[in-house]
């Protein structure tokens, strides 16, 4: 038997490799193709001189796990927001990977991986402080065993570790301009579903039927609200009207999962439009129970004005490059309910003011984490600056010295500062002090405070003074 071999000069030889794949881009890639998956989803592929991302935009870190599991012979793409941010031009925050591989085998390419996730599995590659999540192309679901998948009465998914193929994956995806895939293997980029021409157009889809999809995941609706104003986009019709109707289906999420998408919502600068649209929508009332009930009571009072102002300032910390912590945003978010209850538990069981407040204080964050887990590494410092509200009237004059001196000091101005600017009054009298105080020289502070004390002092003195005993015995 005689063996035949075939030789291929473009596998040995660099320079007919380079020319090679020159005239198959030249000849191949004058036009973009467009498909249609098996569900009905439009694919266009678009050749890589067709689309402006470059390899130099993609994180370092990102391109290796890319070319490994290309390399080890799996199909490997950029999905989701990592691709549609660099086409509007925007700096992604993070790169995601989708293979085929499953997440067993993304494990044994890469020593620095771990599996997360038990709704789906996922692949953590991590990099120092860089993680790179890799995920498993997902499929269609079908008849399974529960370990693989699991859906709730409501239509929830409770486990979704069905595994499938590109075009699968993008059926699945929440909107189209999330279902833009970067092909490691020829740079090309497979939009499903108009994506491009909805990344062209401003306009946020959903793929498939919005219904189905919202009871899937109910957090897809925040979701919805977040891209519209962090891309400047408009909700599609058909997007936009089951939300307020399904708002509701978010109580069911588990309080942990809703603590990271607060932190998406509300401290990447679109504080203000997010909770515009989230009340528009219905969206607020199952994050914020108590707060909703005092602002639905009375919507220009102070809790509203305080919150307009709590996001605005969340705003400009934002864009000045200022850190923002949870504990100061959840302690004055919940300031109003925490006052509320305090005045409810006073007057059911006649405990003092003083009490009442620390009593509340319990409650308030106990019914808030129901709806959102709140790490007590953030409610228990929200705890400090309420506790603190009640000594800025008593420490005006030479405790003030001491008391500008604890850690909290700081959170806990800001905080009367935003009660003051809500209420007016007296309030505003006593921020008006505080203000003077701290933002005044060693020696103005000195006079501020003798004057405070002297102001005191007098106060004290002007009590009615009793009438002495008279010394005189009665007449016998």
């Amino acid at each position: 038997m005689r063996l035949i071999f075939s030789y291929d000069p473009c596998s040995r030889c660099p320079i007919f490799r380079r020319i090679s794949q020159f005239c198959k881009q030249l000849f191949d890639d004058n036009q973009n193709t467009t498909e249609t998956t098996q569900a009905g989803l439009s694919l266009e592929i678009v050749a890589r001189k067709h689309h402006a991302i470059s390899r130099k935009q993609i994180s370092e870190n990102a391109i290796k796990v890319l070319y490994r599991l290309h390399k080890a012979g799996f199909k490997a793409y950029l999905v989701g927001g990592g691709v549609r941010d660099i086409l509007l031009g925007l700096e992604p925050k993070d790169f995601d990977v989708v293979t085929n591989a499953t997440p067993e085998e993304i494990k044994k390419l890469f020593r620095n991986c771990r599996l997360v996730g038990r709704r789906f599995r996922l692949a953590h590659i991590v990099f120092g402080r860089d993680v790179i999540e890799v995920a498993t192309l997902r499929g269609h679901h079908v008849d399974s065993g529960e370990k693989i998948s699991k859906v709730n009465a409501e239509g929830r998914l409770l486990r979704d570790n069905v595994y499938g193929t590109i075009d699968e994956d993008a059926e699945r995806r929440d909107f189209t301009v999330n279902a833009l895939y970067y092909d490691i293997s020829d740079f090309s980029i497979h939009s499903y579903g108009g994506g491009l021409q909805d990344l062209n157009s401003r306009t946020l889809r959903l793929i498939g039927d919005p219904q189905k999809r919202y009871r899937e995941d109910p957090v897809r609706m925040l979701r919805a609200v977040r891209f519209a104003t962090k891309l400047d986009m408009q909700i599609d019709t058909a997007a936009a009207e089951p939300i307020y109707e399904l708002a509701p289906l978010l109580k069911d999420i588990p309080a942990a999962r809703m603590y990271e998408e607060v932190l998406k919502l509300f401290f990447n600068g679109e504080a203000q439009t997010n909770y515009q649209m989230m009340r528009d929508f219905g969206l607020f009332e199952p994050l914020f129970p108590l707060v909703e009930t005092i602002l639905a009571d009375d919507p220009k009072g102070p809790a509203a004005k305080m919150i307009n102002a709590i996001m605005r300032n969340t705003d400009l910390r934002v864009e000045a490059g200022k850190t923002i912590t949870p504990a100061f945003f959840y302690a004055a978010i919940l300031w109003y309910p925490l006052s509320q209850r305090a005045d409810d538990i006073a007057l059911e069981s006649g405990l003092k003011p003083y009490d009442a407040f620390y009593a509340a204080m319990g409650d308030v964050m106990e019914q808030q984490c129901r709806s959102i887990s709140i790490p007590r590494r953030f409610s228990t410092p929200a705890k400090d600056i309420w506790q603190l509200q009640l000594r800025f009237e008593r420490n005006q004059g030479t405790r003030a010295f001491k008391f500008i001196e604890h850690p909290k000091f700081r959170a806990a101005y800001d905080l009367l500062l935003l009660r003051a600017e809500a209420e007016g009054g007296n309030l505003a009298k006593s921020a008006a002090w505080w203000t003077s105080f701290v933002e005044g020289s060693e020696e103005q502070r000195s006079v501020i405070a003798r004057s405070a004390a002297k102001g005191t002092r007098n106060r004290s003195t002007t009590r009615r003074r009793r009438k002495p005993k008279s010394s005189t015995k009665p007449a016998e």
